[in-house]
């Protein structure tokens, strides 16, 4: 058989003819696929490897010669990363459906809803500039079974061998679709235009794109319903993707909201698969509060089965005591969209996700997705009368919690801390003493090098005390 250049690069020495890999020694894979420093874990010549794997995985478990799908952010290494991934997967016989910039949602739903084998997103998300990752989404628009990612791991790694599905000489095409976009927007505007093509009108919204992915949609369908926008951050910048902008820094939205007596705000981050609001004195609007008035839509049209969300161990003792009240029920899954997803497919959830605005419903879409909350949340401030502050008023006061990063750059000693001894000490004394006045979580984080440490109580008195007592053991013994 006749094998292309990258094939006979790799099954004859198990390098790439320009460029060393610099694969870390724990997984490659984290809870949001691959991620790291561009140029440095993410080089092209890494991304064409995962490429000729990951294609030949795919095949190997479908049989089919179905295309993939990609995407990417603004960053500005997110066409070297595709172009290098694109290479990988066309060698393995696959065609490269190539959506160009676009949100992470458009990848999972244009995957799912085209017969396509899977799709593939360039991004690090909320993540710096000059960070960047490679996530994989499963024909149902889905993330990858992590036994999927295990395999392409090994096989990058040479650990396992993959022989190739594909007949000689066939190689796949890179193929530019960017109209596939279109059937994504149709697919979110038709649920909210039953009665009126514009139900936004009179809605006067603001909008933070982070200088990201959400450039692409958010201003033209949001104007498209009737809304009257005003957008920050607007235009593609790989420089100042998520910098002092977006759903990690709502002051300029906050800032805008309040000078333009905006109805609200809504804040993407870089890839736009998630939201958090803003209401009209200010306030944030999290993904707890996001849950709670959604839940609350669907449990009285009789759409929550069991009156069940599904959030995580970061979700705020208020808000679940709250949504008790309403005689609901509230699951906490790990930290992580796909642990909230496999939690909903388990348990049969319409609705769930994270604190920070990560938010799945299936009825609405298949994957997380900021663009799809920010649409629900503005049919719920409509249909309220245009005030997301009446609703914050009439919802929950949230406990004081206090989330803290101690960067912890060797990747062992964080991923393995409950191992420190002096820190499940600190831990255990700290839960004592608080009883049922408070909680303490405390986790390495999957796509970050820092431990979070996270304590929510009833007083802040409390909380100030064992986060920087956690923090201080945190810091002598790990970082």
């Amino acid at each position: 058989m006749v094998m292309s250049p990258v094939q006979a690069a790799v099954n004859s020495s198990g390098e790439l003819p320009w460029g060393q890999l610099n694969l870390p020694e724990g997984a490659l894979f984290g809870t949001d696929g691959i991620r790291g420093k561009a140029g440095d874990l993410l080089t092209a010549a890494l991304a064409m490897r995962v490429g000729f794997w990951a294609g030949q995985v795919l095949r190997e478990v479908s049989g089919d010669h179905a295309p993939i799908v990609l995407g990417r952010d603004s960053r500005n290494s997110s066409d070297m990363l595709a172009t290098a991934l694109s290479s990988g997967l066309t060698s393995a016989g696959l065609d490269v459906w190539d959506l160009g910039m676009c949100p992470t949602p458009v990848v999972a739903h244009v995957a799912s809803s085209t017969g396509a084998i899977g799709g593939v997103m360039i991004s690090a998300s909320h993540n710096p500039p000059g960070d960047n990752g490679i996530k994989f989404f499963s024909a149902t628009g889905s993330k990858l079974e992590p036994t999927l990612q295990k395999r392409i791991e090994q096989a990058i790694r040479g650990e396992i061998h993959i022989e190739s599905t594909h007949g000689e000489n066939v190689w796949g095409q890179h193929i530019y679709r960017p109209e596939l976009l279109d059937g994504y927007l149709k697919a979110l505007v038709q649920p909210l235009v039953q009665e009126s093509s514009t139900p936004f009108t009179g809605l006067k919204v603001v909008l933070d794109l982070a200088w990201g992915a959400a450039t692409r949609t958010a201003v033209g369908v949001f104007e498209s319903l009737g809304a009257k926008v005003i957008a920050l951050h607007e235009n593609p910048n790989g420089d100042r993707i998520n910098v002092q902008c977006g759903s990690t820094h709502l002051e300029s939205l906050r800032e805008a909201v309040k000078l333009h007596d905006a109805d609200f705000g809504v804040a993407f981050d870089g890839d736009a698969d998630r939201a958090l609001c803003v209401d009209g004195q200010g306030r944030t609007v999290d993904g707890d509060y996001i849950l709670y008035f959604w839940g609350k839509q669907l449990l009285e049209r009789g759409q929550l089965p069991d009156q069940t969300i599904v959030s995580t161990v970061m979700s705020n003792l208020g808000f679940e005591r709250a949504w008790e009240k309403l005689g609901g029920k509230l699951i906490r899954a790990a930290v992580g969209d796909q642990y909230v997803h496999a939690e909903m497919v388990a348990t049969g959830a319409a609705l769930g996700g994270e604190q920070s605005g990560h938010i799945l419903c299936p009825k609405f879409g298949v994957s997380g997705d900021g663009l799809m909350t920010a649409l629900h949340m503005a049919d719920l401030v409509k249909q309220s009368g245009g005030n997301l502050a009446s609703l914050v008023d009439a919802s929950f006061k949230t406990y004081p919690q206090v989330l803290k990063n101690v960067r912890v750059e060797d990747r062992a000693t964080r991923l393995n801390w409950e191992s420190c001894k002096p820190l499940m000490a600190a831990i255990e004394k700290a839960e004592k003493a608080m009883g049922d006045r408070g909680r303490i979580l405390v986790r390495a984080s999957g796509t970050e090098p820092v431990i979070r440490v996270m304590v929510e109580a009833e007083s802040m008195d409390l909380v100030t005390e064992w986060t920087e007592t956690l923090v201080k053991v945190v810091e002598q013994n790990l970082a």
